[in-house]
């Protein structure tokens, strides 16, 4: 959705600046013990059970797993995903489908569960005991990989489908004691009704129109006229009709954690900015090219966003019992009023890059804490929560911090990565062309602002890529003088540089 080139700026955050400096620093102190007894409590948990991850990067957890202060208990006995792993964040072993098909694709991100289910059988078979299963969210075939014994470490899918649906968004918000004024004018429909009376009924021109639970920009329809309205009365009701806002895409990770008392104590994170449909990325509309959390915000639009992700974690855990990672997608206007549009509860495309803002704070990854959560363990290493949101909201008034952006195939011809060294830290020569660095695994390996960017997941020279496949996803950590996005859909020009070298990689298959 369209907005400014500029993020607002926060009055007054240079005087809390150095505050939230000494807090941090403090916090990074204790990193180590912090690390010490995460990797003991987790083990604890897993009581010899060996942990196997399975999600399309076949290396998620890594950023736990490498890096500062690595908690060598959360890398997988086992990964099982689409991509190939490299070192220094390769599991026990790993079964990755591009392996085997030999190619990229949009069908292959979708569907690549099905391609290596009876492989990776074979591997879980292999194990000594019943496998622990880190993925964002469950279902059967995960259940039928885990075996019997074996365990899921995902929230049940039906409360899952139920907080997540998209109709039912509204009376989330309502019933959780959102405040009004995040809340976007919105209306539910079992079926939909002219434009006319959409625009009458949440009153803009502009009418967004979603359904079911998916992400990535699929099952929304902004309807300007007539052709739009044709293409949302294609998606499967019931619907949510909102007000067109103006403003650019956010989100926050949060977690939540019983506190043995019978509430939870509830963590959230500096807040990013996420951009949209750019098309220089070969990213679509409405699909996520990219999360920066380097970008300050002001005050009040960090602290709302910030109290209303309390207000829902404390209602998930009453309501449903839930607890763990969640995050929350919002839109942030040039008014610098910040509006809610979407939950997701599970671990997202975002989760690995943003746990370096938790690591540097001292404390592990949210990740860490919830597969605890998810196995009934203990969190003895989290901070006060009420501290540590108060740094996170000083932290996200400040310039500088991590950013990561993918990169998606363009054009309509299959290609090949015919040079490079696979995923690492690379820069760029005086002719744009990508210079290897070293091997790395960890977003925090790589300093913007000296040049340097981590391409992670970059395919190998014997794996085809198809229109519309993930070529590499960008990470790095920016002192503020490296933007990766100007504006909500706009990349910089180093966003623009960098994409365009891995681009040069290629070569007609």
């Amino acid at each position: 959705m369209a907005g400014t080139d500029e993020a607002p700026h926060a009055d007054g955050a240079a005087a809390e600046a150095p505050h939230a400096d000494r807090a941090a620093a403090e916090a990074a102190r204790s990193d180590g013990a912090a690390a010490e007894a995460a990797h003991a409590e987790l083990l604890g948990a897993l009581a010899g059970r060996p942990l196997v991850v399975v999600d399309r990067c076949s290396t998620a957890l890594r950023t736990g797993y490498t890096g500062p202060a690595p908690v060598e208990a959360l890398r997988p006995a086992l990964g099982i995903g689409c991509y190939r792993a490299w070192d220094p964040a390769l599991p026990g072993m790993v079964v990755a489908a591009e392996e085997h098909t030999g190619s990229r694709s949009v069908p292959e991100r979708r569907g690549w569960l099905r391609r290596v289910r009876h492989e990776a059988a074979r591997h879980l078979v292999k194990l000594d005991r019943p496998p622990v299963i880190a993925t964002c969210h469950t279902g059967a075939q995960l259940q039928e990989l885990a075996g019997p014994g074996g365990t899921v470490a995902a929230i049940d899918p039906g409360v899952r489908a139920t907080i997540e649906a998209r109709h039912l968004f509204d009376d989330l918000l309502r019933a959780a004691g959102v405040p009004a004024v995040a809340r976007i004018r919105c209306v539910p429909a079992e079926r939909l009704p002219s434009l006319a009376e959409l625009r009458r009924a949440v009153g803009t021109e502009r009418v967004v129109v979603q359904a079911g639970s998916v992400s990535g920009g699929r099952g929304t329809v902004i309807v300007s006229g007539d052709d739009d309205m044709a293409r949302a009365v294609r998606l499967l009701g019931p619907y949510r009709v909102a007000a067109f806002v103006d403003g650019w895409p956010c989100a926050v990770t949060v977690l939540s954690v019983p506190d043995g008392s019978g509430g939870v104590s509830v963590y959230v994170d500096r807040p990013s900015h996420e951009t949209t449909g750019v098309e220089e990325l070969g990213v679509g509309p409405l699909c996520s090219a990219g999360h920066d959390w380097s970008r300050p915000w002001p005050v009040p639009a960090a602290a709302l966003l910030i109290e209303c992700a309390e207000r829902i974690a404390v209602w998930g855990w009453r309501r449903y019992g839930v607890a763990g990672l969640f995050s929350l997608r919002a839109l942030i206007t040039p008014g610098e009023r910040v509006y809610l549009s979407a939950i997701r509860w599970h671990c997202d495309e975002s989760t690995e890059v943003s746990a370096l803002n938790q690591q540097a704070v001292g404390v592990p990854p949210f990740v860490l804490a919830h597969l605890m959560v998810m196995l009934g363990g203990r969190v003895s290493w989290l901070a006060d929560p009420q501290e540590f949101n108060h740094v996170s909201l000083l932290r996200a008034t400040q310039r500088g911090g991590p950013f990561s952006l993918r990169v998606r195939l363009r054009g309509g011809s299959a290609v090949r990565v015919a040079a490079g060294r696979g995923p690492g830290v690379y820069r760029l020569d005086r002719d744009d062309r990508l210079l290897w660095v070293r091997r790395a695994a960890h977003p925090a390996s790589a300093r913007a602002d000296q040049g340097e960017f981590l391409l992670a997941d970059l395919p190998s020279a014997d794996v085809v890529c198809h229109p519309g496949a993930d070529l590499a996803t960008v990470e790095a950590v920016t002192d503020g003088a490296t933007q990766p996005f100007h504006g909500p859909a706009s990349a910089s020009p180093f966003t623009r540089r960098v994409a365009a070298a891995v681009e040069r990689l290629c070569v007609t298959q």
